[in-house]
């Protein structure tokens, strides 16, 4: 199944980017070539961008404070496993108490690395990392595999509290709700969203061998799916088909 997500409001679509970008990271930072490296070197630096906003940091422990106040009031429900709740409610406290105590904005501690800053601004010109620009960029893509990774993982590192709040967040946001299997009329899935709930995240789950692409909308009344097929044109045009597919609404 291919699974499609959609946020309902910009601080999930922050958390969503985030986590998209750190596991690139952690697959470029796992790799041994240069040119892996370079792209790896590259993330960190468009981590650093989306971290740069200036509340990111408190809604992330605004979120984990949430969180832990709703697993507090849990203890007192008898049919609540306690081993597991103070297990994630370890998980959650150890996040908030990790980011909180470091310091600043996303990665404002490499900003002090005066040669990953020259890197920073050249990365995003076109061919503007060639060897003749920054020569010493260019020698330490010369160096082993080895000795890059435990530079790349020492600058990540800076980062981890952060990677780790995030994918803690997003794995309680995408537990919080059971998938319901729903069917798209002629290709169209629309519903009405109940009043008083506030959603989150859409979670769609789509078997591949449809072929099908969805565009998703929505807002805090409703959700809308059109399902699209890609033609020989290259073009997106409506399936007319009535489609089976997996919905969760997470709140």
């Amino acid at each position: 199944m291919i699974l499609y997500e959609y946020p309902f409001n910009e601080r999930i679509r922050t958390y969503l980017r985030l986590e998209h970008l750190f596991l690139r990271l952690t697959e470029f930072v796992a790799r041994e070539s240069a040119l892996d490296h370079h792209f790896a070197l590259a993330t960190i630096f468009e981590v650093m961008d989306v971290g740069a906003r200036a509340d990111l940091k408190s809604d992330v422990l605004k979120d984990l404070d949430k969180q832990k106040h709703v697993l507090d009031g849990y203890r007192n429900n008898p049919a609540i496993a306690h081993e597991v709740l103070d297990k994630i409610f370890g998980q959650v406290d150890r996040c908030f108490q990790a980011l909180n105590n470091l310091p600043g904005k996303a990665g404002q501690a490499l900003t002090e690395n005066d040669w990953l800053m020259s890197i920073r601004s050249r990365v995003g010109i076109p061919g503007g990392t060639c060897e003749f620009d920054l020569p010493a960029y260019y020698a330490w893509q010369h160096k082993t595999s080895a000795q890059r990774q435990g530079d790349l993982e020492r600058w990540a590192g800076t980062l981890t509290p952060l990677a780790d709040a995030i994918y803690l967040l997003l794995k309680l946001l995408r537990d919080s709700s059971a998938p319901q299997k729903v069917i798209a009329v002629g290709g169209q899935y629309q519903q009405n969203l109940p009043q008083g709930r506030t959603f989150q995240l859409l979670r769609m789950a789509l078997d591949p061998a449809l072929e099908l692409i969805p565009e998703i909308s929505g807002n805090r009344l409703m959700v809308s799916i059109r399902l699209m097929r890609q033609e020989d044109d290259g073009r997106l045009h409506p399936s007319l088909a009535d489609t089976t597919f997996n919905l969760t609404l997470c709140s």
